[in-house]
């Protein structure tokens, strides 16, 4: 790598960031909430709550549940989530190019997603198979983000230091998360919130392309 690189390792987050997941998320709620006999979701509904994980996407739409109830809908998504990940998902347009480009740059990619680690293993090995060296997706023994575990753990394993990490994400989890790491972070605008919404979450580097992406992370010279 050249002098003038100025990240080693870049992390991205999978839903709304590097694939368009959201038909196969709404498909599989609705699924769940046909044999709960609960009310269906749009999108538009579902939107605002994702980036959390899917507990608290269950949480934010059942307020009227309790608990133990919310946990018996989760039972019964979670498998049928993992089983369909993948029917409708695929790479937002330029991504897997723009990773190429970055890996051929010599750049370390990983993906840190809150979604169940049983849906993002498969999504990631169908998609960027070659591409990323790490994917890690929701499990039992990791905190969530935005708390940093994940990214400090992902360095670890890369064997590359925090300060030369960026996270690339599309929600204020994402934000919060490489705060809380304390690295950067640069937000997309094709994914699950605006612009607007992301500047009002303390974005500071926002792109509106895969290629504007490559160009903010890769030297100019």
């Amino acid at each position: 790598m050249g002098d003038s690189m100025k990240y080693d390792a870049i992390f991205f987050d999978l839903d709304g960031t590097v694939v368009d997941s959201l038909q196969d998320i709404v498909d599989a709620v609705n699924h769940t909430m046909r044999h709960f006999q609960l009310p269906e979701r749009t999108a538009d509904e579902l939107k605002p709550h994702l980036g959390w994980g899917v507990g608290h996407l269950m949480r934010a739409i059942l307020p009227e549940l309790p608990q133990e109830k919310v946990d018996e809908v989760l039972d019964h998504y979670r498998p049928y989530y993992a089983r369909h990940a993948g029917d409708k998902s695929r790479p937002f347009d330029g991504i897997p190019g723009m990773m190429e480009r970055l890996k051929a740059d010599g750049l370390l990619l990983a993906i840190l997603s809150n979604k169940p680690d049983a849906a993002v293993q498969p999504l990631v090995r169908q998609y960027f198979s070659g591409l990323v060296s790490l994917a890690v997706g929701e499990l039992p023994n990791v905190r969530r983000k935005p708390h940093p575990d994940m990214v400090e753990a992902a360095a670890r394993q890369l064997n590359v230091p925090l300060a030369r990490c960026l996270y690339v994400g599309d929600t204020e989890v994402d934000i919060d998360t490489a705060k809380n790491a304390g690295i950067d972070c640069a937000c997309v605008t094709w994914g699950f919130r605006t612009r607007k919404q992301l500047r009002s979450a303390g974005a500071t580097v926002i792109v509106d392309t895969p290629e504007a992406l490559a160009s903010y992370i890769l030297p100019s010279n």
